[in-house]
């Protein structure tokens, strides 16, 4: 890392510290409790990488991510190693860690695979959502229009982490809606915020989402959805180029 200290300036959600139910022996909680941890750091990093925070060429110091989170290094080291398994860090002999080239065409990817999946959830949704479903969307829309006015980037990444949830859910595809876990943990949704135009392209097409719902009409609502995604990926673009991440990063 640089003396940015990437980590702790963009730290906004801290680790939940929810402990483990069940009758488990110490040992198994333990165990699962760094699992989590181990998780958590794991998704964090991805979407420091992703928002261009830490980059290509920069070391992922494990001492220094531990301090940062107030956390034991176990679990930092565990993530990267994890990481590195889905070729997002790589481990350079004697030095450590560094995120692996990023490079336009990986983040374009990504989200179309991100907008595959969700826009088939949001169409499986359009033929089953209920009034009170459609209801508690609206709410939720004006939640993140609220937000967005304010500019409060936790409520504005509520909210629009709400929406989606809730058409995913409705749409009552497990299998599916796994599958669009796997790429969107990709995305930097604490940073979504910060990248310029996302706020305000996210409350404009969640409209067409909506209004799609309304109408039942899957075609419409797939094809809404996927264009959102795809939005919110040419953003981040953008932003990575206006951060100076490929000339730097030396990633085309």
């Amino acid at each position: 890392m640089s003396t940015r200290h990437p980590v702790r300036e963009a730290m906004t959600v801290p680790f939940s510290g929810e402990s483990l139910s069940g009758d488990a022996p110490p040992g198994d909680r333990s165990l699962g409790r760094r699992r989590q941890l181990s998780d958590e750091v794991a998704a964090y990093v991805r979407e420091l990488i992703m928002s261009g925070r830490v980059r290509h060429g920069e070391f992922l110091r494990l001492e220094r991510v531990a301090d940062d989170l107030g956390i034991s290094v176990t679990p930092v080291r565990e993530a990267l190693l994890s990481l590195r398994g889905e070729g997002f860090v790589t481990l350079v002999p004697r030095r450590g860690f560094m995120p692996a080239p990023l490079s336009r065409q990986d983040v374009h990817d990504l989200f179309e695979a991100q907008a595959y999946f969700a826009g088939e959830l949001a169409a499986r949704t359009a033929e089953k959502i209920t009034e009170d479903g459609l209801a508690e969307l609206a709410r939720t829309q004006e939640l993140l229009e609220a937000a967005s006015r304010t500019r409060d980037a936790e409520g504005i990444e509520r909210a629009n982490h709400r929406f989606h949830r809730t058409i995913n859910l409705c749409a009552d595809s497990p299998k599916t809606s796994w599958l669009l876990q796997l790429v969107v943990r990709y995305a930097p949704r604490r940073f979504f915020s910060t990248i310029d135009g996302w706020s305000q392209a996210s409350v404009d097409d969640h409209h067409l989402v909506l209004a799609a719902l309304r109408a039942a009409d899957g075609d419409a609502a797939r094809q809404a959805m996927r264009a959102h995604i795809r939005h919110a990926g040419t953003l981040l673009v953008v932003h990575l180029e206006g951060r100076g991440f490929w000339d730097e990063a030396g990633a085309g």
